[in-house]
């Protein structure tokens, strides 16, 4: 797989949420790397997360993500995204 990140990614195991619906709605999740730009993040079923939404690591400011891959049960999100332009979520292919 071609690594098109910008920024090296630090390997993590904090717990999050996923928040959305106006923060009515969470759902947890595992941050396994993290930057400034994006994070990977596992959790139980990538089928209920939106393309857009709030991410909450523990100990930090909530941050607005954008949903850039999915694969599995893992998902890739952009921070600071923009959350009322329409975006395209790429299958990342499998290995």
């Amino acid at each position: 797989m071609n690594e098109r990140r910008n920024m090296q990614r630090t390997r993590t195991l904090r717990t999050g949420k996923i928040l959305f619906h106006q923060r009515g709605s969470v759902i947890d999740c595992v941050v396994r790397n993290l930057s400034a730009q994006g994070a990977c993040l596992q959790v139980e079923s990538i089928v209920d997360v939106p393309d857009s939404f709030d991410l909450v690591i523990e100990g930090d400011a909530s941050r607005p993500c954008r949903l850039a891959w999915k694969r599995g049960n893992r998902i890739g999100v952009e921070f600071g995204a923009e959350r009322a332009e329409p975006h395209r979520v790429k299958e990342a292919a499998t290995s």
